[in-house]
């Protein structure tokens, strides 16, 4: 039987491992936070460069220092592809919980809830912001490659009905993916505007996060302001798979979140 010859550069890749290695002003403050939120210290020298590289399980995640970094002016990300990033959002937001006494949703740190998004081929995901202003983005793995695209546009996987529905979908991706809170707001604050008669759900979903938006761009009364109609909405509402409800639920934590921060 004939030999098989292997490409020396397929076999480096199939046994290759990448790591994320992001900028920060102090490695402690990075060390100290990761910790809190589940991940632990695989390694950590200071000269002669402050490095640290923290993980948990396949998660590697590790960071230089940089004097003067400035976490507004960060532009670094990274992503975390898991079968189901809800365990992980859990973990992390409980982390942030014992260590600010709140859920911080706006400045940095921050971190987003667990939506579906259409740019994501309709997968969850969610992201956090670090101390040092870096993104880092969870998502659901994929059970097969995500639909191709033509190269120049990203592909987008809708499941919505009304217009409203199809500006939230708009909305979380500009929020969320793009961290662009106030045109996020835009759009959905004005479907909101325009809708006429669309199921509850639709409509709650949409005011819970646009509760969620004004709470990022600091306007509390605003945010009061929405968390009120869909309070309404909820007393009156058919809830028949507890969208409304969860819409409430977690309204009401942000805006709670928010006034003890």
């Amino acid at each position: 039987m004939g030999t098989i010859d292997v490409d020396p550069f397929d076999s480096a890749v199939e046994r290759a491992k990448m790591v994320a290695v992001l900028p920060c002003g102090d490695i402690d403050q990075l060390a100290a936070f990761w910790s809190a939120l589940g991940l632990s210290i695989r390694y950590r020298q200071i000269r002669p460069n402050p490095y640290v590289a923290l993980g948990a399980g396949a998660i590697d995640l590790h960071y230089y220092g940089l004097p003067d970094w400035d976490p507004d002016g960060s532009h670094s990300t990274c992503a975390i592809a898991v079968p189901d990033p809800r365990p992980l959002n859990d973990r992390f937001r409980a982390g942030l919980r014992a260590l600010y006494g709140t859920v911080p949703v706006s400045g940095a740190p921050r971190i987003t809830r667990a939506r579906e998004r259409a740019n994501n081929g309709g997968l969850s995901g969610f992201s956090l912001i670090d101390p040092a202003g870096n993104w880092i983005r969870v998502t659901r793995s994929a059970e097969q490659e995500p639909p191709a695209s033509d190269g120049t546009t990203t592909s987008w996987t809708s499941t919505a009905g009304s217009p409203v529905a199809k500006a939230l979908e708009n909305a979380v991706v500009i929020g969320d993916s793009h961290g662009d809170a106030a045109q996020a707001r835009k759009v959905l604050a004005g479907a909101l505007r325009r809708a006429g008669d669309i199921p509850d759900a639709d409509r709650a979903a949409a005011l819970g996060y646009l509760v969620e938006l004004l709470v990022r761009l600091d306007e509390p009364q605003a945010a009061h302001d929405a968390l009120a109609q869909l309070e309404a909405l909820a007393a009156v509402a058919v809830d028949h798979d507890g969208t409304v409800a969860v819409a409430v639920a977690e309204a009401r934590d942000t805006v709670t979140a928010a006034s003890t921060g």
